[in-house]
């Protein structure tokens, strides 16, 4: 049977169609672009412009999420709070960061993703602004307030990696994504630096949480003059087919059918797990060490010592650095040698940082030298699998289904990941502590911590299956051909869209 031919002439102002705008024209004729455009729509100066823009959010996002550990000590005493309450700052504000991202997921895979981010990150200033005038007896407001940042972040977390994957390809990409996520410890180790210190100067925890709104607005300034919209999926667009939309249902279900990407989000699952452990715990940790074996003076009166949360954020910097760095390379130079190198590289980050993750909790009463060196071996090695995953999902998910796919990951790996972690490892000390002492205060932490090194080499194992699958996954997304079906989106002249709409035989 014949098709059904159906056009439009008119496209809505929040409609990804206005995606890759090119210069407008001047006068009749047709446009004057100032350099010369790829396909993605997007020129090469641009499109290296946004990147740079879309790092320097990222990174202002998690120094955001880390202020809070930075000068957790001082929360503490501030609320007179427990553990298993300090663990819920971390959990409230993952648990809505994860429920909001598959909504923001459908909306990235449909509609102006420029926008979207925009009111995301307005959104999330402006409320961790409000956070920091909250008083002692509200505890409650600090929660509710942290738990709305996570609005914004869903809003940019799951946009973010799609619009580098529509402006870049194979090793290029691969590149940009490691400059992308260099922020992610750079940022978190922002974070507890600028908690610390701020706190230190101006002897209020509140101030910590006053700096980055007025960066987050900054950002938005930034996504609206400097990054531009690229087309979907059109830098990797084969010419015998092109790509179309499926459902929300459609897309999970094809999801759920892509092991390399199941497997792989596992593995990450438990990378989120350790990192949200270690990020709320490990600064709280080391102070509670150096009051016990006498280093350090307890917290009676804020603002409290401080300096673990500098050092743990400067360790977290340098091995952010270095670990994404040494990850991204080992997998170009394995990738030689076989075609399942991102998730062995994987693989080999977590079990190695598995042994020193385990030292450095054990080896704590002993000496905080060894302590911090194992520290810093553990979380470079952990490191190595952030750029690695992000890329392992652009390549075995087709381009229509990114942002779905990149909510997916994160609503699963926040779920069992770091928005559990945090109140876990709190609720645990807590039931093992025997008395307030500032013995088992140390001994309780240290014992609940030791369950981060067995989850990372269950993590191991994950990547270890990912390897299995991924080379035959990779293919099928590269040569995906839409079903006789579904409706293909073809480009007509002047910027709109014909959908030809095939019949089917019933």
């Amino acid at each position: 049977m014949s098709g059904t031919d159906v056009s439009s002439d008119t496209t809505p102002f929040f409609s990804d169609d206005n995606e890759g705008e090119g210069p407008t024209c001047n006068g009749v004729g047709s446009p004057q672009p100032e350099e010369e455009e790829s396909a993605s729509g997007v020129s090469d100066k641009r499109a290296k412009l946004t990147v740079a823009v879309l790092c320097y959010i990222n990174l202002l996002n998690y120094m955001d999420r880390f202020t809070v550990a930075g000068v957790l000590p001082d929360i503490e005493l501030f609320f007179r709070i427990g553990d298993g309450t300090s663990g819920l700052l971390q959990t409230v504000f993952i648990c809505s960061y994860m429920f909001l991202a598959p909504l923001f997921g459908y909306l990235g895979d449909r509609y102006n993703r420029k926008l979207i981010m925009c009111v995301g990150i307005f959104f999330w200033s402006v409320v961790t602004l409000a956070s920091s005038f909250i008083g002692k007896d509200h505890f409650w407001a600090l929660l509710l307030t942290r738990g709305l940042v996570g609005v914004g972040e869903a809003s940019y977390s799951t946009i973010a990696p799609t619009i580098i994957a529509d402006l870049f390809i194979k090793e290029k990409r691969t590149n940009m994504l490691s400059i992308f996520y260099f922020a992610i410890p750079v940022g978190s180790g922002l974070g507890y630096i600028v908690g610390s210190k701020v706190d230190d100067v101006a002897g209020d925890w509140h101030w910590a949480l006053r700096v980055t709104p007025g960066l987050g607005l900054l950002a938005v300034i930034l996504l609206l003059f400097v990054v531009q919209e690229p087309k979907r999926g059109a830098i990797e667009a084969h010419p015998e087919h092109t790509l179309h939309r499926t459902s929300w249902l459609a897309d999970i279900k094809a999801l759920c059918r892509n092991p390399s990407f199941v497997l792989s989000t596992f593995g990450f699952t438990t990378v989120a797990f350790v990192t949200g452990s270690l990020a709320l715990w490990a600064p709280a940790f080391l102070f509670r060490a150096g009051v016990f074996t006498g280093e350090k003076q307890p917290c009676l009166k804020a603002p409290c010592d401080n300096s673990d949360s500098l050092i743990f954020g400067i360790i977290t910097v340098v091995t952010g650095i270095l670990g994404v760095a040494s990850g991204v390379q080992a997998s170009k130079k394995l990738r030689i040698k076989t075609p399942r190198a991102d998730p062995l590289v994987c693989a080999a980050g977590l079990l190695l940082a598995a042994p020193f993750l385990y030292l450095s909790i054990v080896f704590a009463q002993a000496s905080t030298a060894a302590t911090y060196v194992f520290i810093f071996l553990g979380e470079t090695f952990l490191s190595m699998n952030w750029a690695i995953v992000a890329d392992i999902l652009l390549y075995v998910v087709i381009p229509t289904r990114r942002s779905t796919a990149e909510a997916f990951q994160i609503v699963l790996s926040h779920l069992l990941g770091d928005a559990i972690s945090p109140y876990l490892i709190g609720v645990v000390s807590d039931s093992i502590k025997k008395s307030d002492s500032y013995m088992w205060e140390f001994r309780s932490l240290q014992m609940s911590l030791l369950l981060c090194s067995f989850v990372a080499v269950g993590g191991g194992a994950f990547f270890l299956a990912t390897a299995i699958f991924i080379e035959k996954d990779r293919h099928l997304a590269e040569n995906y051909m839409p079903s006789d079906d579904a409706p293909i989106v073809v480009p007509k002249r002047g910027g709109s869209t014909k959908v030809l709409v095939s019949s089917v035989l019933i």
